[in-house]
């Protein structure tokens, strides 16, 4: 399969008063045209972060510290902002961000937010711009009224199908969807894992899906990886994740444990117990071992290596490599 977007070592430090925090540390994956991988891990585990760092705009005071984001074959890292803003971010690679309403200015109609977004990469007459948003808002199930209409006047599904249609206009390869259905209802939620599995299929596009739901990522992704304070745990196929043998790393097992499925009898849900290590002074050695059931003596002191367990499936822990 082809590699349109390639990691390597990435690491991206949020550099406070207090000290650097680890939010990106050492992360390697590939991503292959026309799939869709899934982005799972506890709240504060480096997902956006990743998300907004592959589109080189880490928030404040996020700052680069290595590695390499090589996108259709060129490392994007080194590239001047400016040639980002015009002919990588949106064109390449593009982002629905979480929360369709904070993307959306409340004073502008639809139509002029695209227009001005469409401006900045393009010069094309204007009532040609206007048809291909037009045309663009069409694919994602809206009519081409919703043009003049302001923010407020749409519904929250409506707006998130504004927000893809944003993504998409550009054509870009890749697109990072970050919990594309939080505080939408379970039907619109349903209405828009369709809407972007039509559009996958219709354009070809490799899709990086950021969520907190096990049981969402079994529907719509090809590879899960599976993310721990700021590390990837665990990175595999669909099938290896959640078919019948189940995850390799125990962090992924108690996520999967912790989710309700239709399509299996469980015990009681389980959960966690803990928190999340501090990132400006993260635990030596395994950086779950203090939260983990299995856990022994060699975890607290060296870090796991990512290791293949098989083909495709990868894995950061000591049980694994006695």
């Amino acid at each position: 399969m082809e590699s349109i977007l390639e990691v390597k070592s990435l690491q991206m430090h949020y550099m406070t008063s207090h000290g650097a925090v680890r939010a990106i540390d050492d992360i390697s994956f590939n991503l292959f045209r026309g799939e869709t991988l899934g982005l799972v891990g506890e709240s504060g585990c480096g997902k956006t972060s990743l998300g907004t760092s592959l589109l080189r705009m880490p928030p404040p005071p996020g700052k680069y510290l290595g590695g390499e984001i090589i996108l259709n074959g060129k490392n994007i890292i080194p590239l001047s902002e400016k040639e980002i803003r015009k002919n990588i971010r949106w064109r390449s690679i593009s982002m629905v961000f979480q929360g369709a309403m904070n993307c959306l200015t409340p004073v502008f109609t639809i139509g002029k937010q695209m227009l001005e977004t469409l401006n900045e990469h393009l010069s094309m007459p204007r009532k040609e711009a206007e048809d291909l948003i037009s045309e663009y808002l069409q694919y994602v199930g809206l009519s081409k009224e919703v043009m003049h209409r302001y923010p407020h006047e749409l519904s929250g599904g409506m707006k998130q199908r504004v927000v893809i249609a944003s993504a998409l206009f550009l054509k870009p390869s890749v697109v990072i969807l970050d919990e594309p259905t939080t505080a939408l209802d379970v039907i619109v939620q349903a209405q828009i894992i369709n809407l972007l599995k039509r559009l996958k299929q219709q354009f070809n596009l490799s899709f990086i899906f950021i969520t907190h739901d096990l049981a969402l990522e079994a529907e719509i992704a090809d590879r899960i990886c599976v993310m721990y304070a700021g590390k990837i745990v665990e990175l595999g196929s669909n099938e290896q994740i959640f078919g019948s043998q189940g995850p390799a790393h125990p962090y992924t097992q108690r996520l999967l444990n912790a989710t309700p499925l239709l399509f299996r009898k469980t015990k009681q849900l389980e959960f966690i117990p803990g928190t999340p290590p501090d990132l400006i002074a993260p635990p030596k050695g395994c950086r779950f071992a203090p939260r983990c059931n299995k856990v022994f003596s060699r975890c607290y002191e060296e870090e796991p290596p990512l290791i293949s367990l098989e083909e495709g499936h990868l894995c950061a822990c000591w049980l694994h490599q006695q």
